[in-house]
């Protein structure tokens, strides 16, 4: 677990210099990004959950184990299976109950990891502090107990530094976006009702979001409505307003939507949304799937918010695929704990990149790995005018799917990778991954002049589960993460 007393390095917030050499109790977490960057445990384990919803197998989702210490003879395997007592819930995105903004609270302990059912609109968390190599479902908020605040469709999950859980939701009951809000779960993870202070402060679309209490902020991003996107995705649905393109920034102590920040045709289906992980800097990236954009949002000199775009990934001109052109959709991204690289996949491409963000108004692409994708050299799907990449085996496997969630070690050196976006969408773009399931690969990072090689002796394969071929999604490590994580 992460240490819970003072980095060894003695480094302190904001850089004060340490004083004495009194060792004062913690909670959990690391004082600040860099000393869990520079003082961090090396990850042995990783969390990751695992869907059968949507798939051909009628069993319950689970939390899935996996050894990934070098000297382990278990090394590269799933070592432990946690399923949930349901079928149906399609577990997305995780968090937990207590992270590094809870470092200065003592006694409070990281102990569960909370995952969120999109469908069901249940919520589990999983106790991996007993036994962290063998998790367990210790508690689950029942969907009546969310739907009463007119809530459902659960995604994003942080823990604030006063001990409770905020959950994002994207929808209502019946799966219309306007239902979007945010709801807060005491330490026990009894809902205790909506964050926001106001019906009209809820967000028209909901998704992911990140606060920032030093900048007096939370801002939000916006897949779509529920009722479109668990169905697949439709281009049709876009022009008729059911996805999103804009943030939504609230003023953090009032709970009060303050500002839209529309990203228009350059920001369709803002995703992932994360600041800078230095608490004083106001600044941070979201990533635009649709338009395969890597957006900058940033605070100004009068106190409003603005955006720019900062990377933009071209379409492809393509031959033998649904459309004409094919966009890399941008599902993911993580920034290193240092504040020095980014990095995203590109689900539809297939394609890892790395950018140096020294400028973050302009990041300068340093590493780049393919690891799958639709445009594959081999593959159905011919690229006009272009030479397509060629996609390595690994350990003698043919890589499945594009690359999707990606969870950077703490201190920058291995990205961690899987495939499965959302079942419906597995089954649409990659139907090989949804019949033949999953796979996670460790890509070595160069974090001194940038690069990206993929480590030829891990894989893990979801594909010969003993249930069944599954489907990953997002990663975790016991002691917290570079998107966890927040400190303020």
């Amino acid at each position: 677990m992460a240490c819970c007393a003072p980095a060894a390095n003695g480094s302190q917030p904001n850089g004060a210099s340490e004083q004495h050499t009194e060792v004062v109790a913690r909670g959990p977490g690391y004082a600040t990004p860099l000393d869990a960057f520079n003082s961090g445990e090396v990850e042995k384990l990783l969390y990751v959950v695992a869907v059968y919803t949507g798939t051909a197998i009628k069993k319950p989702d689970y939390l899935a184990t996996i050894d990934v210490d070098p000297a382990s003879p278990t090394y590269s395997q799933i070592i432990h299976r946690a399923p949930v007592p349901f079928v149906g819930d399609e577990l997305h995105h995780t968090g937990w109950n207590a992270c590094s903004s809870c470092h200065n609270l003592p006694g409070v302990q990281r102990k569960y990891l909370v995952a969120a059912g999109v469908l069901s609109s249940r919520i589990y968390a999983f106790d991996v502090l007993t036994d962290p190599r063998a998790p367990t479902v210790a508690k689950i908020v029942e969907p009546e107990e969310i739907q009463r605040f007119g809530l459902a469709f659960p995604h994003t999950s942080h823990c604030l530094a006063t001990g409770d859980v905020m959950i994002s939701f994207m929808g209502d009951v019946e799966g219309n976006s306007k239902g979007s809000g945010f709801l807060l779960l005491d330490s026990n993870f009894k809902p205790k009702g909506r964050w926001e202070a106001t019906d009209k402060d809820s967000p028209p679309f909901g998704y992911d979001f990140w606060y920032q209490p030093r900048h007096n902020v939370l801002i939000s991003s916006s897949w779509g409505a529920p009722k479109a996107f668990t169905k697949g995705f439709n281009p049709a649905h876009v022009g008729e307003g059911l996805y999103g393109q804009e943030l939504y920034v609230y003023d953090w102590t009032h709970r009060t939507l303050k500002q839209k920040l529309d990203l228009g045709g350059t920001g369709l289906i803002p995703l992932e949304i994360r600041f800078l992980h230095e608490p004083n800097r106001s600044e941070g990236y979201v990533a635009s799937a649709l338009s395969s954009t890597l957006v900058r949002f940033f605070k100004k000199e009068d106190d409003t918010w603005d955006t720019q775009v900062a990377v933009t990934v071209p379409p492809k001109t393509v031959e033998g695929w649904a459309l004409p052109h094919m966009p890399g959709l941008i599902t993911d991204y993580v920034i290193s704990l240092d504040d020095k690289y980014v990095y995203f996949s590109n689900w539809l491409h297939g394609d890892i990149r790395q950018y140096d963000i020294s400028d973050t108004a302009n990041p300068k692409l340093v590493g780049q790995v393919f690891v799958g994708g639709s445009i594959a050299k081999g593959g159905p799907v011919k690229v006009v005018g272009e030479e397509q990449p060629t996609v390595p085996t690994v350990k003698g496997h043919t890589l499945r799917g594009g690359p999707q969630m990606i969870q950077l070690s703490l201190d920058g050196s291995r990205l961690y990778v899987t495939n499965s976006l959302f079942s419906s969408w597995d089954n649409q773009f990659y139907p090989d991954l949804v019949s033949g399931g999953s796979h996670i690969l460790k890509i070595n990072v160069d974090k001194e002049k940038g690069g990206l090689t993929i480590d030829p002796d891990f894989f893990v394969d979801f594909g010969t589960e003993p249930e069944g071929p599954a489907l990953a999604h997002e990663v975790r490590y016991p002691g917290g993460d570079c998107t966890s994580d927040i400190w303020t």
